[in-house]
Parts: C-alpha cells; structure tokens; sequence
C-alpha cells in the first residue's frame, strides 16, 4: 500500500442534511451494502482560530455521502451530516476515506481539536464517532497524519500521526482493532509539518519489502523511513531533504 503526501483544500460548500451531534461514540456500525462514498468538511469557521494550517482550515461539520442499498433493489444516495459542539472544530484540510476493518465499507479518519484540550485523530462513520485517541490535552496543540496501513503484516490496520510536529515532534502508532484505537509504539525525532504550510507531508510507501512511514527528522535535514516490527519503531536515514519534491520521490521509491 503506497500513500502519497497530499495537498488538499476542502471546498467549504454547504448543504442541508440529516444532522447527528458528534458527542461521543455511537454503539453499532453500518455494515455493507451501505459504503461511504465521498467525505467533506463543511461550515468553514473561526472560533477556534489556531491556524495552524493557514486560513480556513478549521470546520464545523463533517459532510458524508452514503451508497445505501434498501434490500439490495438499487442504489439510494443520502448525505449524513455530524455537526461538532461549539467548543470543538475540524482542524485539517480534508478527511481521509480508509477502509480500516476490511468490511468494504471506509471509515472516515478526521482531525478533530477541542477549545480546551487541543487536537485528536479521530475514526467516524455515518452514524458519528468510532473511536479516537485521546486528546493532546492542551489548547492550540495539534497532531499531523501519516497515513493507515498494515504496519507490521499481522492482518489489522495500523495508524499513524506526528504529535505536535513542531513541538513534540513525535511519531505515534495506533492500531484499529475491535473498533478501538489502540496506541502501539512512539518514537521522538521526527516530523511532517511546519506552521502555516496548508498540506501535510510524509505518508507511508511499500517499496516491496513491507510498509515504511516517510517523514522528515526534526531540523528538516533529513528523510526517514520508519518501519514496525514486534510493536516497536525503527528508523533510518534514507537521504537528504532538499524540499517536498525530494518527499514525494522518497514516497515513490526513488
């Protein structure tokens, strides 16, 4: 599985819908046929006002399109709506459609910032909240994604995330298993975002010898590759950086 560092701009566009408030997690999970076909942020808003990403990066609602299937007759679209509380936005440039359980079905991978207690990676679906990790714990701290995979081949999907990239600078690892998120392994030194840049950088490659996750290192000097084996992280040096083109060829085996 290769992931390509993305540069996205989530249109701001709104629309009326079935609105869900995202408060906590929902018990039970839509299985096929119902599939998530496209996944959006909407209300553009500023009361949270970090901008970390540059303007209008911060949302109020999470947009879906739902490919039901009723009874298998035909196709029936509908859009579901989950709207934050006022003291929570979106904080990110677009949500990320991962199919994290192999129930061909995605879920839909957001980050999601608390007025209080800062940024989380979060897991939802239609019907709102999956799972997430815990809050970083403190205002206007923030968490940048790498991307999802089978880190380690054990057959369960694995995320990951650099913690405060310009602070902690700290790669973490989670794994989605019984639709929970459980962190695995976090090593420090590494990051894939700079403040104010509206894209995130790194991801993970699979170059044939298993999934690597492709980060800068702390001073924006270096590209490393960083692999999990037996629940622990190991990096190393694969070159230096001289700019995202020099990511993006390092992202596709070059």
């Amino acid at each position: 599985m290769r992931v390509r560092a993305q540069s996205w701009r989530a249109p701001g566009m709104i629309l009326a819908g079935v609105f869900l408030a995202a408060l906590g997690a929902i018990p039970g999970h839509a299985t096929p046929p119902n599939v998530i076909t496209k996944a959006e942020y909407a209300d553009p808003t500023s009361r949270y006002g970090h901008d970390v990403l540059g303007e209008n990066a911060e949302w109020g609602r999470l947009r879906l399109t739902v490919d039901i299937c009723m009874g298998c007759q035909g196709t029936d679209i509908r859009e579901f709506n989950i709207t934050l509380p006022e003291n929570r936005v979106f904080e990110d440039i677009a949500p990320r459609l991962v199919d994290l359980d192999d129930d061909e079905s995605p879920e839909v991978i957001v980050i999601e910032s608390d007025s209080r207690l800062g940024s989380r990676l979060a897991v939802y679906y239609e019907g709102g909240l999956i799972s997430a990790t815990p809050f970083i714990g403190t205002a206007y701290r923030w968490l940048a994604p790498l991307g999802a995979a089978d880190l380690d081949g054990d057959g369960i999907i694995e995320l990951a995330y650099i913690d405060r990239p310009h602070l902690a600078k700290t790669l973490r690892v989670w794994r989605f298993e019984d639709r929970k998120l459980v962190e695995v392994a976090s090593t420090p030194g590494l990051t894939n975002h700079r403040i104010g840049q509206d894209f995130i950088s790194g991801g993970i490659r699979d170059c044939g010898s298993g999934p690597e996750i492709i980060t800068a290192d702390s001073g924006w000097r270096r590209i490393m590759a960083t692999r999990l084996v037996d629940e622990t992280l190991s990096t190393r040096d694969i070159g230096a950086f001289s700019g995202l083109l020099s990511l993006s060829a390092a992202l596709d085996c070059k």
